[in-house]
Order: structure tokens, then sequence, then C-alpha cells
């Protein structure tokens, strides 16, 4: 996704390597991806995963991965993993449920999405109000608050940014575009590179062909099994593709065609913390 400008110095190279290996929990180890340059006029090189590595989904809660994950992602609020590939998944085009949409009606409630009526535009399978992205002005102030959590996924020493709902504006009433969608993520892409961090596209097949234009690194998809999207992003982002399936009959027919070329893993649709009931995780 990107490009880092021209180095006029080899000292200048050597400190900029220094500085990004610093930031990578996983530092430069046998198997290790390589360094990828960050979207023109951004500071820093990022690391991308490595191809087709095990997977581990842990959004529901951390514990520790199985032994053959060599990737994992979590709640921003959760810490990384030494020694794996770490993903950071921030909600950034919708709130939380519960005491966040609280929160959010507080303290900033003309960025919360509004429908003709005046209420809120709610993803209803998960209760979460969408955010407003629809104005330049309206994204520049959700990125003063969704910039710092992407701060704290680098402070954390994460390697990459998984920003989820980047397909709101499907469930938007007609409210948002998939403009809207790329015109925020990419402000979301420009700083994560800031931060030495790479960046994940989440799902959203539709955005694929302006990728690049965004500054997407690599792929974070659920079920492109049963939608027969695989192909799609296995065209995009060849072998750096995480493919979460929640059905065992979808899981074995993606493990059948995509799981020499792809990461596939299978999860509980609650991603449940291993021990909990109804955890489910299987790996091709």
């Amino acid at each position: 996704m990107t490009h880092l400008p021209s180095r006029v110095a080899l000292t200048v190279v050597i400190l900029s390597v220094a500085l990004a290996t610093a930031c990578s929990t996983t530092g430069s180890q046998e198997g290790d991806s390589p360094r990828k340059p960050a979207r023109t006029g951004a500071p820093s090189e990022v690391r991308v995963p490595a191809a087709n590595a095990a997977f581990d989904y842990q959004l529901g809660g951390a514990y520790p991965p199985p032994g053959k994950v060599r990737a994992v992602s979590r709640d921003r609020e959760a810490k990384p993993v030494d020694g794996l590939y770490n993903i950071c998944y921030v909600n950034a085009f919708q709130t939380q449920p519960g005491e966040a949409v609280t929160w959010w009606k507080k303290h900033h409630p003309e960025l919360l999405l509004k429908n003709d009526d005046g209420d809120l535009v709610i993803d209803e399978d998960w209760s979460e109000p969408l955010l407003d992205i629809s104005t330049p002005a309206k994204r520049k102030a959700l990125m003063n608050i969704v910039g710092p959590w992407i701060d704290s996924c680098a402070a954390a020493h994460y390697d990459a940014v998984e920003p989820d709902n980047l397909d709101s504006y499907e469930r938007s009433e007609g409210k948002l575009t998939p403009q809207h969608a790329a015109a925020f993520a990419q402000l979301l892409a420009d700083r994560a590179h800031q931060r030495h961090l790479a960046i994940a596209q989440k799902n959203t097949a539709d955005l694929l062909p302006q990728r690049a234009r965004i500054g997407f690194d690599f792929a974070v998809v659920e079920e492109c099994g049963r939608y027969k999207e695989c192909p799609d992003f296995s065209d995009a982002y060849g072998a750096r593709v995480f493919d979460i399936e929640y059905a065992k009959k979808d899981f074995v027919a993606a493990c059948r065609t995509w799981g020499k070329d792809l990461s596939i893993t299978l999860r509980d649709r609650d991603v449940r913390p291993a021990g909990t009931d109804g955890y489910t995780y299987q790996s091709c």
C-alpha cells in the first residue's frame, strides 16, 4: 500500500530500520516477513504478516494461543503475545455496545449517525450505533478519538491494527457511502503507518479495488469461504489473508479449496476464550 520517501543517507536507512524493529513484539526472527514501506509521506516502514501464518481470533477474551499459531488478533485493551504477530482490533466505524453507547451520547452525540427522524442508526445484530463519517469535518473529529486508540495499539507493541465495520455503510439506511468509508479508512491507514503499524482490510470485498489508495496491507475476512469471496481477497493480497469461518461445513470446504493458499481458522461465532462453554478453534 505504500512507499517510503527515498533515503539520501545510509545512516538514515539504518536508523529507520532500527526504529521500526523496536516497535514490533516479534523483532527480527527466522521466518519473519519482509518489511513493507508505508504510504507515500509516512515516516516509517511497517511489518506485514508472514504469508499463510496459522491464526487465532481472540476478540471475545485473551488466552494462550494454540501451539502452532503465529498470528493473533485481540481487542485493543488486551495485551499482545510475545513472539507472535499481533493484530490490534479497533471498532472504528461503529461504537461498542452497552456503556460505550452511553459515553458517545454524552460526549459526542454529533458524531453518531442519525436517520431522517433523528434516531440513531444501529447495527441491530450487535446493538452498535454507527459513527457518522459522512463529512470531512466529522471524519477529522472522529480521528481525534479513534486515532489515539491506534496510538495505544502501537504503544502496547502490536504489529498491526484491524479497524472493524468498514462495511457499516451497508447498514446506514442510505446515509453513508463506500466513498465515505474509503475516505475514513485512508485516515486510519495513515495514522497506523505513522505509528509503525500495518493495517488490515476487514471484510468489504466491494472496496478491494481501492485497497492501494486507502493503504491496506493485508486482510482479515470473516467467512470468505461461505460467501465465495476467498478468490477476490486472494487475488488482492496473495497469501496474506486471515479467514475466519464460523460453520464447520464452511471451514472444511474452505480448507479443501484454500487451505494451502490462505490462513483458514474455525471459531465459534462469539469467539469465546479457551476453556469456556461453546469455545471452538481449529486451523487447516
